[in-house]
């Protein structure tokens, strides 16, 4: 399952670590690149490395409190283990280091590396180095493991049996570089450089702002964002991984190992209210130089480092979780038609001015920003995917309109508060006209609420973000509506459905589970109306799934109860902080006050 994996990472990569002491999921050197470790979607011949004790056991973990080294504890019959797991960030290679030590007694413990890759499918050649370790070569990928205990090889795998007693401890570091690159230096001293590094995080979210009942909830996905952070650009990755699936066995399985524009004000808004204004403006550094360009080629996602092109293809040689396949990597949706993600971007922008953020760079992104602007007055009225990234025909979806009105209106707001150069009585003409229409079209009368689509009588959880967004006043009867249909037909088990996939033609079989961004955003709503406990009832239902190291996927099957979608979601941790927030402000007055500060 899931819940059984903690997340270890160096700001550029991360590694998924199992309960029971495996790595099986591992991308070097980048989030994105190709996987060395890959048992998540296939087998342990895929690729993983195992450090457990070799009889049975009961284990506990947690992270160093305010870090991202993980501690997990076996108690076995003849004693007890402690096995630290933690990467390196900013280490001259890109590096995890596990370190072996004795609690109690003394404990026979087993090592099993399989390199596999390429997302398990390329044996790497295998030799001893200089340093007594090993290195695994294959095409332009090097991975050198040292350690202190001997190394045996067998079945194209390598082994190692050792004890531990109580006070020793045993390193286990592992390498990688280019494979035509000299040998990198060996980490003298890992225990030191573990410490080192827990001293970093605590350090980095002792910033932290927030002073709320949810501490410990709110730093620890604080902490897991940051941990998505590919710190050489800025940019965050929706995941670290690819393909686990939304419906356990189903066929929606998607590459998240990217950047989503839709993210970018929900990030920037989780990041200022916590304090974090260097990693706010980071990230809003890189959402203006990927964007910049035609209009007409936005992309909805983005590469690390901005790149547009995100070809998506099956490997078929991997299993995948649980059986669900396909297995992909990249993601076609990045050339869909998304009108939001305009809306998304100028709401971006404008929040970056409100808080006193240069969104400039090296060039003027109000004239980025007017070129967006035009591009919606010409093609806001066409069908689009949609927020969702529907595959099926494109549809005029009501959310997307909003946020076309969206964009429109935080340019107006720009001219009106800045002192901004544009038209702007003609942008408010065509926010008037894009509000009206919506209005008019996205609403059905006879059940008084918002629809997904114009001529559609489905709600969609996209439109909790109408009043969010400033549309509609939280209180007005239309809004009301659409949230009680919402609840009445979205809800399942107290969790949120994006949109019912049985009435919905978007291109795919099988369902998908709850969506807990969108839960999280019926709470946001359900404190504007002034519905504070019942929004906190939905708050901590949300934090009570999360696993035992304060990790949560996309989505949560609520049937079943476990989590699925791709994991840790960014998504879902910035809708945490976000609500989180948002409840501690509700507290400190009126709804009428509220607003201003839910706007996302």
């Amino acid at each position: 399952m899931l819940e059984d994996y903690a997340l270890i990472g160096n700001l550029q990569s991360a590694a998924l670590v199992s309960r029971n002491g495996s790595i099986d999921w591992l991308c070097f050197p980048r989030f994105d690149s190709p996987a060395c470790f890959a048992a998540l979607l296939g087998s342990r011949d895929n690729g993983r490395w195992l450090i457990a004790p070799r009889d049975k056991s009961e284990t506990t973990r947690a992270y160093r409190k305010d870090t991202l080294v993980l501690e997990t504890e076996h108690v076995t019959g003849t004693g007890r283990v402690l096995v630290i797991d933690a990467m390196i960030p900013r280490a001259e290679r890109p590096t995890v280091i596990r370190v072996v030590r004795g609690l109690e007694g003394v404990v026979q413990m087993s090592m099993e590396l399989v390199v596999r890759y390429d997302y398990g499918s390329i044996v790497p050649w295998v030799t001893r180095d200089a340093f007594g370790g090993l290195r695994a070569v294959a095409g332009p990928d090097a991975l050198r493991l040292h350690t202190t205990v001997p190394l045996k090889g067998a079945d194209l795998k390598t082994f190692s049996e050792f004890e531990v007693r109580e006070g020793e401890e045993i390193p286990f570091v592992l390498l990688w570089s280019a494979s035509y690159e000299e040998s990198p230096r060996q980490v003298e001293f890992p225990t030191e450089a573990i410490d080192h590094c827990a001293a970093e995080w605590r350090d980095w979210i002792a910033k932290c702002t927030y002073s709320g009942p949810y501490q410990e909830a709110v730093r620890r996905s604080l902490i897991t964002l940051k941990a998505l952070t590919y710190e050489p650009t800025g940019g965050i990755v929706a995941a670290p991984t690819t393909s686990l699936p939304e419906e356990i066995g189903g066929v929606r399985n998607w590459d998240y190992r990217y950047c989503w524009v839709r993210d970018s004000t929900f990030i920037l808004y989780a990041f200022l209210s916590a304090g974090f204004r260097d990693e706010a403006r980071h990230w809003q550094e890189w959402l203006v130089h990927a964007v910049a360009g035609t209009p007409s080629q936005l992309n909805l996602m983005y590469g690390l480092r901005g790149e547009r092109r995100l070809t998506e293809i099956e490997l078929p040689w991997l299993s995948g979780f649980e059986g669900s396949r396909p297995v992909r990597i990249g993601n076609g949706a990045y050339s869909q038609l998304q009108m939001d993600v305009f809306g998304e971007l100028m709401d971006s922008f404008q929040l970056g001015r409100e808080s006193g953020l240069a969104t400039d760079g090296p060039f003027n992104s109000w004239r980025i920003e007017t070129h967006l602007i035009d591009f919606v007055a010409e093609n806001w009225h066409k069908p689009d995917n949609g927020i969702w990234e529907v595959r099926g025909d494109r549809q005029h979806f009501t959310h997307s309109r909003v946020m076309s009105w969206v964009a429109v209106q935080r340019a107006v707001e720009a001219i009106e508060e800045f002192g901004l150069q544009g038209p702007l009585r003609q942008w408010r003409a065509l926010a008037d006209e894009i509000h009206a229409e919506i209005c008019e079209h996205g609403f059905d009368r006879e059940r008084g609420t918002f629809t997904q689509s114009y001529g559609s009588k489905n709600v969609d959880a996209s439109l909790l973000m109408l009043p969010i967004v400033g549309f509609l006043p939280c209180h007005d009867e239309r809004i009301r509506g659409t949230v009680a249909a919402i609840e009445q037909e979205l809800m399942v088990n107290g969790f949120v459905r994006r949109y019912a996939t049985e009435h919905t033609d978007d291109g795919l079989p099988g369902g998908e589970g709850t969506f807990l961004a969108c839960t999280f955003w019926l709470a946001d709503n359900l404190c504007l109306q002034g519905r504070i406990e019942e929004a906190q009832e939905i708050f901590e239902r949300v934090l009570a799934i999360r696993n035992d190291v304060g990790l949560l996927a996309e989505e949560y099957e609520a049937v079943q109860k476990r989590q699925t979608g791709n994991f840790p979601q960014a998504f879902s941790h910035v809708g945490l902080i976000n609500t989180a927030f948002n409840l501690d402000r509700a507290d400190a007055g009126p709804a009428s006050q509220r607003a201003a500060h839910l706007r996302t």
